[in-house]
């Protein structure tokens, strides 16, 4: 009983740092910030107590917020299922024992350890719309050049593009650890009862990777939410603020206008979708896999 009592006294002992170090750096701010949510704040000031009256202006009144939001539903909805068959694809492009296929791994993972600032950069440069690469190829093809960052229009289109470039190679990684987890009898049992690509692929690869995919679209959908620095690389939230997303609109309202009590309201918000949709995500995968089952 002793030694039982002592084993648990150090394991709890290995795990405290960690859950010290989780408990400052979230936490905290997370208890912080929902306070400060419910107080009007601009850091020149001690707050001042409100209670709801940040959630009734965001809610009611800011129709700044529900274009930020419309902007990133749309943003995340653009992005998710092109990155995912994209990410995909390029996994079992690059499952096989071909020669050099692991400079092509390697080549396609690139984007993902370059900084979101330094893509955006580059990608600015292609943008560009008097000497960007896009124009000049559109240019020599006979099409008119476009405003890809400069137009209401298409700078959202533009940024999600981007996105789905920078993140294609992560996914591919995940794709392609779960790809090779996938016993080969069952594809030599398929192929032998006359199973094609197609059919195998329906039949074992996809079912065999929807935990992949629940995983690889749960993290999708916090990060898309949560978008913020190719916006403020790039676009400033402009032009009309038709790139604002809700992460871009939280900066705004705290840095730019000093409403610390309406930033948190906004990010408490936010923090409420993403936990919806995850549930929801988390039901859809759960029930699928028990009806397959």
């Amino acid at each position: 009983m002793r030694s039982k009592r002592r084993s648990y006294v150090c394991a709890y002992l290995f795990i405290a740092p960690v859950v010290l170090y989780v408990a400052v750096t979230s936490f905290v701010p997370m208890a912080v910030s929902l306070y400060l949510s419910f107080t009007d704040y601009t850091m020149l000031q001690s707050p001042r107590w409100t209670g709801l009256y940040n959630y009734r202006a965001l809610l009611g009144q800011s129709g700044q917020m529900w274009t930020a939001l419309r902007n990133t539903f749309q943003y995340a909805i653009e992005v998710l299922p092109i990155n995912i068959i994209c990410s995909l694809g390029l996994a079992i492009l690059v499952n096989r024992r071909l020669h050099a296929i692991t400079l092509f791994r390697t080549a396609y993972y690139l984007p993902v350890v370059t900084s979101m600032v330094a893509v955006s950069m580059i990608w600015m440069w292609i943008y560009d719309y008097d000497s960007g690469l896009l124009n000049n190829l559109l240019g020599a093809l006979g099409i008119n050049q476009v405003r890809w960052l400069t137009s209401p229009k298409t700078a959202l289109h533009s940024l999600a593009i981007m996105r789905v470039w920078k993140g294609i190679g992560w996914n591919m990684v995940i794709y392609l650890a779960g790809l090779q987890g996938i016993p080969r009898y069952l594809y030599e049992a398929a192929m032998i009862d006359g199973a094609g690509p197609w059919r195998r692929f329906t039949g074992i690869t996809w079912p065999m990777l929807r935990p992949v995919t629940y995983y690889v679209l749960t993290m999708g959908l916090i990060s898309t939410f949560q978008t913020f620095t190719e916006v403020y690389a790039m676009t400033r939230g402009g032009p009309l603020d038709s790139t604002t997303t809700v992460g871009y609109l939280i900066y705004k309202l705290a840095f730019d206008y000093m409403e610390m009590g309406k930033a948190s309201a906004l990010a408490f918000i936010l923090f409420i979708i993403i936990f919806t949709l995850s549930l929801i995500n988390v039901k859809f995968f759960s029930s699928r896999v028990d009806s397959e089952v």
